[in-house]
C-alpha cells in the first residue's frame, strides 16, 4: 500500500520477537471520511478544513468519498458527528474548530464539554474521531497552530480506520 509507515518489517526489526506488533498504515484508499467543522472562529475552522482535507487527499482518500458539514460551534459537533457515526457510511471522522479563551468561564465549559462529548460518540459507535478542536489562548496561537493539527488529524483518522479493520481480522 502507499503512504505506509511500518513499525517492524522483519522478526529481525520487531520490538518482540513472538509479539506480532501492528503496523502504522496511512494509506486512505477507498475510505470514506465525514468531517464537522465549527463555524465559530471560522478563519480557524478554514485554515484547519484546508490543510485536513489537503492531507486526506495526499494520503489517497478520494474527494469524492469526503463529506463535510458545518455547525455553529464547538458544542454542536458531536451531535452532528454521531449522526454521521451512525449513518455507517464513514470509516472515520474528523472533528473540527477553535475555542479560543475569553474573559469568562465559558471557555472551560466549550473546551471541556466538547472533547468530553466527541469522545463519548467516539466510544459509543466505535468510529474514529479525530479531535481536531483546537484550546487555545488567542488568536495567535490558533492560528499557528491550525495547519499542522488540520493535518494531524487527517493522519490520525486514517491510521486509526486502518488499525481498527486490522483488529477486526483478528483470529
Amino acid at each position: 500500500m502507499g503512504n505506509q509507515k511500518k513499525l517492524s518489517e522483519s522478526p529481525s526489526q520487531a520490538r518482540y520477537a513472538n509479539i506480532r506488533e501492528y503496523d502504522i498504515v496511512l494509506s486512505g484508499d477507498g475510505m470514506k471520511i465525514g468531517i464537522v467543522m465549527s463555524r465559530f472562529n471560522q478563519d480557524i475552522g478554514e485554515g484547519l478544513l484546508s490543510a485536513c482535507t489537503g492531507e486526506l487527499k495526499r494520503l489517497g482518500v478520494a474527494e469524492g468519498d469526503i463529506r463535510i458539514a458545518t455547525v455553529p460551534g464547538a458544542l454542536e459537533l458531536p451531535l452532528a458527528l454521531r449522526a454521521m457515526a451512525r449513518s455507517a457510511r464513514f470509516d472515520a471522522l474528523i472533528a473540527l474548530g477553535a475555542v479560543i479563551r475569553g474573559e469568562t468561564y465559558h471557555f472551560e465549559i466549550v473546551a471541556n464539554d466538547s472533547c468530553r462529548a466527541l469522545m463519548e460518540v467516539q466510544l459509543e459507535s466505535g468510529i474514529p474521531i479525530a479531535n481536531g478542536v483546537l484550546t487555545c489562548e488567542d488568536d495567535d496561537q490558533a492560528l499557528a497552530r491550525m495547519q499542522q493539527k488540520g493535518s494531524d488529524c487527517a493522519q490520525a483518522a486514517v491510521e486509526m480506520a486502518n488499525l481498527l479493520r486490522s483488529l477486526a481480522e483478528i483470529t
